[in-house]
């Protein structure tokens, strides 16, 4: 009570503020203008925008304040990093809060994985909140690293600070109203969708289960269908799924309130970000008001997130100071009226991770040999085609393997000895592989290559830790992945630059133009996104939702 009379004694001019931002052009994301004026701080709270004086005073010179930008459903695994690592990167860009969904390692070390997540992301200049994966594994078939049933998800639920329930990709089990995959959907007040190419009758069906989001459209008039069935939109942009230039003419006026930003598998050391979702559609025509009232009030409402996402007296003082309407160069970013970050610098530690044992280690397979990975080919077979900028794989034929890269997944969690085979068009890699222990969503080794040998020595060089190896004529370039085989327990700028050697590496190899090596290649082996996709218990044809004989 006696803070609620200290913030009303500030913004009614009776006492000073902590902070005063003056001469700012402030974004006002409710009434969608620009407002000239100063904005008081109390505490960790805005207290009112106008004219005040404060105990501390911050000249803005004309400069834009904004509120923080949120990314609506992401994946920090993606980025390799620890979540206190993914915060000192994607601060200092505005990005003061993020909804995760921690599907991936869950995949790898069940709820101690999460809770490793979680552990890392306490005291942060960020709000992160976890959502609880609604599908470990992907599929019922698939052979990840644990098991989440309807009954573990209501008891994790009731035993964790779950926001809410992530992304639901089953969704020809929530269309078929299978009560297993109901169960769980109704163990959360909020769930998170993922329903691509859902349309007509089944969309009514999956919209109607409680789902209210969906990340995964591929067109505006995909969009406009779900906006109109009560969804709200989350417009991609990934490292690999870059959707808002498709979906951009698809907003409008009318609609624009039920849009809000994703990065979903986005890599922040790749300049993945909410604030770069701002800056993309700004570039594609979008109002800059309107890019950042999606970033930030939209994300907020969407994902019920309390009072976050404006410059508004009584809502949390997340702010971002930057010389242009446009955040490409972020001056200062505020969380909880505190400086976080300023002049593209972090100025806050990132905790050191805890607990880690049960993260540890956790490649699990007997010696892999070429003779393991190869296969004949079969023109009868599917082969599976990618291509530049997309998930989304087509099932082909083809009369002869020229051209064409082999394939294998390999079963990493319980040393089963399952490996599926295939072949894929539009990869394009010669003279090496690439293997990694990352791929969606059940993360067992993928490896790649025109030859058997070198997939081979590739997969021998990720251990017993995981990470993503290059192997070119018996040389090898490595990435050691020791958290999961998803993650680095090295700082963000470390892994970076271990990247960028590995990408010099499979860059030598040929690889089609437009085709990301590592991020296409983690998603070779997800069987809930069209068309086709190798598992380690072989291929499986997605839009027939079983496997090919």
């Amino acid at each position: 009570m006696s803070k609620t009379r200290d913030i009303i004694s500030v913004a009614a001019g009776r006492e000073q503020a902590d902070i005063v931002f003056k001469d700012a052009n402030i974004v006002d994301v409710f009434g969608r203008r620009i407002i000239r004026g100063d904005v008081a701080v109390f505490g960790d709270r805005i207290a009112g925008i106008g004219e005040y004086n404060g105990k501390c005073e911050i000249d803005v010179g004309g400069g834009y304040i904004m509120p923080g930008f949120i990314d609506a459903h992401i994946h920090i695994e993606s980025s390799m990093i620890t979540p206190s690592e993914y915060a000192r990167a994607a601060v200092p860009l505005g990005v003061t809060g993020i909804v995760c969904d921690p599907h991936e390692i869950a995949n790898v070390c069940g709820i101690d994985g999460i809770k490793f997540m979680m552990d890392c992301a306490r005291n942060l200049p960020m709000d992160i909140r976890f959502m609880l994966p609604s599908c470990v594994p992907a599929a019922d078939f698939e052979d990840a690293g644990a098991v989440f049933t309807a009954a573990d998800t209501e008891k994790f639920m009731r035993e964790y600070p779950f926001h809410g329930l992530a992304e639901m990709m089953n969704y020809p089990a929530v269309i078929a109203g299978d009560k297993e995959v109901l169960r769980k959907v109704a163990s959360a007040e909020l769930t998170d969708g993922h329903a691509p190419s859902v349309s007509g009758r089944e969309l009514c069906a999956y919209v109607a289960s409680g789902i209210r989001t969906d990340h995964e459209c591929t067109s505006a008039e995909e969009m406009i269908e779900k906006i109109s069935n009560g969804m709200y939109v989350l417009m991609r942009e990934g490292t690999l799924a870059r959707d808002i230039e498709k979906l951009i003419s698809g907003v409008t006026p009318a609609n624009l309130r039920r849009v809000a930003f994703c990065t979903d598998d986005g890599d922040v050391l790749r300049g993945i970000s909410a604030a770069n979702c701002v800056i993309r559609a700004t570039e594609l025509g979008l109002d800059p008001i309107d890019a950042i009232t999606a970033a930030t009030l939209n994300a907020a409402e969407c994902q019920k997130l309390g009072r976050v996402g404006a410059i508004a007296p009584g809502y949390f003082a997340n702010l971002v100071i930057s010389n242009d309407i446009v955040p490409r160069e972020v001056k200062a970013v505020y969380y909880h009226g505190a400086l976080a970050a300023k002049d593209g610098v972090a100025l806050f530690d990132s905790s050191a991770p805890r607990h880690m044992k049960s993260v540890l280690k956790t490649v699990h397979t007997g010696k892999i040999t070429p003779e393991m990975l190869g296969r004949d080919f079969d023109a009868n077979t599917p082969v599976i085609e990618v291509s530049a900028g997309s998930i989304v794989t087509k099932k082909t034929f083809k009369n002869s393997a020229d051209g064409l890269s082999r394939l294998a997944v390999i079963e990493r969690h319980k040393n089963t000895g399952r490996i599926g085979r295939a072949f894929v068009s539009g990869y394009g890699i010669k003279g090496g592989a690439i293997a990694s222990t990352i791929g969606h969503d059940s993360h067992n080794i993928t490896v790649i290559g025109d030859n058997t040998e070198d997939m081979a020595a590739a997969v021998s060089a990720l251990g017993r830790i995981g990470g993503i190896a290059v192997c070119a004529g018996g040389e090898i370039t490595y990435l050691p992945l020791p958290i999961a085989g998803l993650m680095s327990d090295k700082p963000a700028a470390e892994v970076k630059e271990k990247h960028g050697e590995l990408r010099l590496a499979a860059d030598k190899l040929g690889i089609a133009d437009g085709v990301d090596p590592f991020m296409c290649l983690a998603f070779l082996s997800l069987p809930v996104i069209p068309e086709l996709r190798l598992t380690d218990r072989g291929l499986f044809d997605v839009n027939e939702f079983k496997f090919v004989e």
